[in-house]
């Protein structure tokens, strides 16, 4: 029997809702492994690990000789925060008008406090160039603090070497 343009075999539609829950079921499961891997410690160490890491952390005491903070870093080793000077700086063209209040602090060996103490005011025209060049679309992004936080410090190694200077704590950060 011939078929005609008018006749087409009918074939069953397979349920798409059957793909869509396998699917979304799949989704939760590797979430909710993932979130147990990290939690207990399987994966990056866990929340208890830094919970102990902080517990285990001397508290840091002021220096009564000088703005800086000394305490003791995780190895061991003496550390010293220099407060930088806080910067504000006008945002690039489109973000006209707008301005960036910054404020940080560099977590440094004490043995090399005196050194990036007097190369403070090539730090912060480092930060203040990089600062006014960043599009603010960078800034506002999600992750943005965390990549401007990078990138300072490296630029911050440059001018004052790389073992001098461990972190770049940022104390404010205020978009207006």
């Amino acid at each position: 029997m011939a078929k005609t343009d008018g006749q087409k075999d009918a074939a069953p539609k397979k349920p798409r809702k059957l793909g869509l829950l396998v699917g979304a079921a799949a989704l939760l499961l590797g979430a909710g492994g993932g979130f147990y891997a990290v939690r207990s410690g399987l994966i990056l160490g866990g929340a208890e690990a830094a919970a102990e890491a902080t517990a285990d952390a001397p508290a840091e005491a002021h220096d009564p000789a000088g703005d800086a903070f000394a305490g003791a870093g995780g190895d061991g080793a003496a550390v010293v925060f220099l407060p930088v000077e806080p910067l504000v700086v006008s945002l690039a063209a489109p973000a006209q008008g707008r301005h960036l209040r910054f404020r940080a602090e560099l977590e440094v060996d004490a043995a090399h406090s005196a050194e990036v103490a007097h190369l403070m005011p090539r730090i912060v025209d480092v930060m203040n160039g990089y600062l006014r060049a960043v599009d603010p679309a960078r800034l506002e992004a999600p992750g943005g603090l965390a990549d401007l936080r990078a990138q300072m410090l490296r630029r911050v190694e440059l001018v004052v070497g790389r073992d001098r200077v461990s972190d770049l704590l940022v104390m404010e950060f205020v978009l207006s």
